[in-house]
């Protein structure tokens, strides 16, 4: 019994000695491949892969790269929609005056529409049922009214005004102004004894070419109470208003 104990205790010494040897040697000569405890070792057969492990976490993000060239510029998008109208602004403070403008042409001058005519009697008329002559001539520059006639002739068309102012004396007064043989108006005026009264009427009229316009008594020789001297005045007048530019006069 105890030479077999002695036996395994020297075997185990050996085998303990053949180890540390076998490391040595690896340790010396690092191509010759790995070796057991054993003496007579033999490489066995190639074992199989093994299993894909599992991935590996993320790595920390690396530090950013230094700034790139600037690109070339891109080709412009396609147009949007208008947008919605905004609101209206707060008025602007008023701005200085502009400069004066340029002078204007040269008007036409307005003695090319002058018609006019002023006159009054010297005296009592002796008839009725006639243009009244009217021979005073206070004015009568473009010589439209005809004294010889007692008529004014319309020179220039348009619009004109007539007015007379009679002395009323020793009878009654009718009086009536015409235009082209029509009474346009008439003015009557009862006569008071031992008075000097006046008569008076004024019109309107729009007057072609060639019309013409005068004073007469209307009536007989009662109403023809139409006076003056030199101290009472009985005149007769009329003037263009506006031509009528249409006719080209």
């Amino acid at each position: 019994m105890k030479q077999g104990s002695s036996l395994l205790f020297c075997s185990l010494v050996l085998l303990l000695k053949l180890c540390c040897y076998l490391e040595v040697v690896a340790e010396e000569d690092p191509q010759q491949p790995p070796r057991g405890v054993c003496a007579n070792w033999m490489s066995g057969s190639p074992g199989y892969p093994g299993h894909h492990g599992t991935p590996g976490r993320d790595g920390r993000d690396g530090k950013d790269g230094e700034k790139g060239e600037k690109g070339d510029q891109g080709a412009p998008g396609l147009k949007g929609d208008s947008g919605i109208l905004g609101s209206a602004g707060v008025a602007g403070p008023q701005g200085a005056p502009g400069s004066p403008g340029l002078k204007g042409e040269k008007g036409e001058t307005a003695s090319r529409y002058q018609s006019a005519f002023s006159v009054g009697l010297t005296a009592r008329v002796p008839y009725t049922n006639l243009p009244i002559r009217f021979t005073k001539i206070f004015y009568n520059e473009q010589n439209h009214y005809d004294v010889t006639t007692g008529k004014f002739r319309c020179i220039l068309p348009g619009v004109y005004y007539f007015a007379y102012h009679l002395t009323v004396y020793v009878a009654d007064v009718k009086v009536s102004l015409f235009k082209k043989d029509t009474a346009v108006i008439i003015t009557y005026d009862k006569y008071q004894k031992d008075d000097v009264d006046q008569a008076s009427g004024s019109v309107l009229l729009r007057l072609e070419y060639g019309d013409e316009v005068w004073l007469q008594v209307y009536g007989d020789e009662t109403d023809n109470g139409i006076y003056a001297d030199n101290v009472n005045d009985s005149t007769f007048m009329g003037f263009l208003l506006y031509p009528n530019l249409d006719n080209g006069q």
